[in-house]
């Protein structure tokens, strides 16, 4: 796909991030496994390490810290954030408590690349929200080493729809064949995908689930369990590829696949 360059359409997922514990052994590892390339960012950023495929942005990765630097006592427990897009991040979070859903981080200024906040929706996944200034987001997406979907998975999907819909306009519909699962639309394009917890195996909290793209999921697989990763759920074929659910060193979950190529592309 080309790269990215417009900005992202009101409810589209936009940027994905990592908090963890140790940012550079993080930073090494999906180096090492999706090829992007990043360094930890200066002060001012709070160390905030921008990675790059082909010199795009493609995620940034952060440390567990404190504004004022210091390690967080308690951190959460590392996980992939998916960004949603908005053109005003305010009026969402406002959208967000009246929809009987929760902000975690109030919004806030990004220097002159945006402004954000972080919310939790009344299911329990927890989601950023964008409204992009000098920075959009993701500057190359579905392609290999890049974002491929997002994905929430829920425990009422009713109730995660009229929510998604109510503040970001997000429409739910039936995937065609895909047995129970959803597809999120925005101006009637699909750009992610929901489904129930049911179809999962017990005792998974909501959450949303980042897909990269690989050109080989049973080798890439292999290459993150040798580098300390678990895989979670072995690589299978599904109506949308090849795929494997995985867990980096320091415990944050995503998956991996290997798109069936869209019609035309």
């Amino acid at each position: 796909m080309p790269d990215v360059t417009a900005p992202y359409a009101k409810g589209t997922p936009c940027w994905v991030d990592l908090m963890v514990p140790d940012q550079r052994a993080a930073l090494d590892f999906y180096r090492n496994l999706l090829g992007w390339q990043g360094e930890v960012g200066p002060p001012e950023t709070g160390g905030y390490a921008l990675c790059t495929l082909r010199g795009r942005a493609v995620a940034g990765i952060m440390a567990a810290v404190n504004p004022d630097g210091t390690a967080m006592a308690e951190p959460p427990p590392p996980a992939w954030t998916t960004y949603l897009a908005t053109p005003d991040v305010d009026a969402a979070a406002d959208a967000v408590t009246k929809a009987d859903g929760s902000v975690l981080v109030p919004p806030m200024d990004v220097m002159d690349l945006g402004r954000m906040a972080v919310a939790q929706d009344p299911t329990g996944a927890v989601f950023g929200l964008w409204q992009a200034r000098d920075f959009p987001g993701s500057q190359v997406v579905r392609e290999t080493g890049a974002v491929a979907w997002n994905e929430l998975n829920t425990a009422d999907t009713d109730t995660a729809a009229d929510f998604y819909d109510s503040v970001l306009g997000m429409g739910a519909s039936t995937m065609k064949g895909g047995d129970g699962y959803f597809s999120l639309d925005v101006g009637g394009r699909p750009v992610g995908g929901m489904q129930s917890l049911d179809r999962l195996e017990p005792g998974l909290p909501a959450h949303w689930l980042t897909y990269f793209a690989v050109a080989d999921v049973d080798r890439t697989a292999d290459t993150l369990a040798a580098h300390g990763g678990t895989v979670l759920k072995p690589p299978f074929d599904m109506m949308a590829g090849r795929m494997a659910v995985v867990q980096d060193p320091q415990g944050a979950a995503f998956a991996l696949i290997n798109p069936i190529p869209e019609e035309g592309s």
